[in-house]
């Protein structure tokens, strides 16, 4: 059954440029029945006709900024929705800015709250976009805070396909656990509720025969499991969460993501997420993302 079955909505929404037309079509590839840039005020009736026809449909809706005047309702419809028994899960795909700047510049799409007078220069153009930007971030915080969030700053479009439908294939009735790799010279993901570094780990970067491989590989998996130091810091961040994980479920958390970054996402933060979900498989919904592995 799909994460979200009968009953229950998928909530698209996010930063303008955050990726939601590539995450509304792989929902519709899924078999989601998909609905556009729905004013939130119409959210109640449309789900009422929905429930009149028997609510079995997966149902995937996108709200964006450009409903502005009516964003202020919606996480309260949202709240009410919920207590009514309707199962609304929502998504919010976020960027950092200079990503958001770039993907703008790429398409030639103006901002939806974009404003600057005829004639503009570009430095005046740069500076309206930052400032849309801005504004939008302040508009969408209370929504972000309630979502799931997807840190799309550095994914290929098939790589958010691809973690949108890891989303959509575990139930939504229990805590689900991302164990997430990253590198840090790339930056921390935005999305990560707990970030470990573990830089000061042996790095298998300098032996020229582990450096072609990765945290995968069985030659620099042996390598890491023999060194004492990696060992410990498995244990103290297997200790943490499973100390914590029932606090977090208790509060009604959907997902919590641990991302463990390294110097460059190869070698040590990923046999690190390896590991972890194996340690945790017996948790029920655990679930791994490799961004810079999987970006190749």
């Amino acid at each position: 059954m799909s994460a979200f079955g009968q009953g229950e909505v998928v909530l698209v929404t996010g930063m303008s440029g955050g990726g939601k037309s590539v995450v509304m079509h792989a929902l519709e590839d899924a078999g989601f029945f998909c609905v556009d840039n729905l004013p939130p005020e119409l959210l109640p009736q449309f789900l009422g006709l929905e429930q009149q026809r028997g609510g079995a449909r997966r149902v995937a809706i996108a709200v964006d900024v450009r409903s502005e005047g009516s964003l202020p309702h919606l996480l309260p419809q949202i709240k009410q929705l919920r207590a009514d028994g309707v199962g609304v899960r929502s998504i919010f795909l976020d960027a950092n800015t200079e990503a958001l700047v770039r993907r703008f510049s790429e398409t030639r799409r103006p901002h939806p709250l974009r404003s600057e007078p005829r004639g503009a220069g570009e430095a005046d153009a740069h500076r309206a976009l930052l400032d849309a930007i801005a504004l939008e971030r302040e508009l969408l915080a209370g929504l972000r805070a309630d979502s799931t969030v997807i840190d799309t700053s550095l994914l290929r479009a098939a790589q958010l396909r691809a973690w949108v439908r890891d989303l959509v294939s575990v139930r939504g009735d229990s805590l689900t656990l991302v164990f997430e790799s990253f590198a840090f010279k790339h930056g921390v993901p935005s999305d990560a509720d707990f970030v470990f570094d573990v830089r000061v780990l042996p790095n298998p970067y300098y032996d020229r025969e582990l450096r072609p491989l990765n945290g995968r590989d069985a030659p620099v998996a042996d390598y890491l499991a023999a060194q004492p130091e990696v060992n410990l810091m498995l244990g103290q961040i297997s200790g943490f969460l499973r100390q914590w994980l029932p606090s977090f479920a208790a509060d009604q958390r959907s997902y919590l993501t641990v991302a463990i970054g390294c110097t460059g996402g190869q070698h040590r933060s990923v046999y690190l997420v390896e590991t972890l979900a194996r340690q945790f498989a017996s948790h029920g919904h655990v679930l791994k993302r490799h961004r810079e592995l999987d970006a190749k």
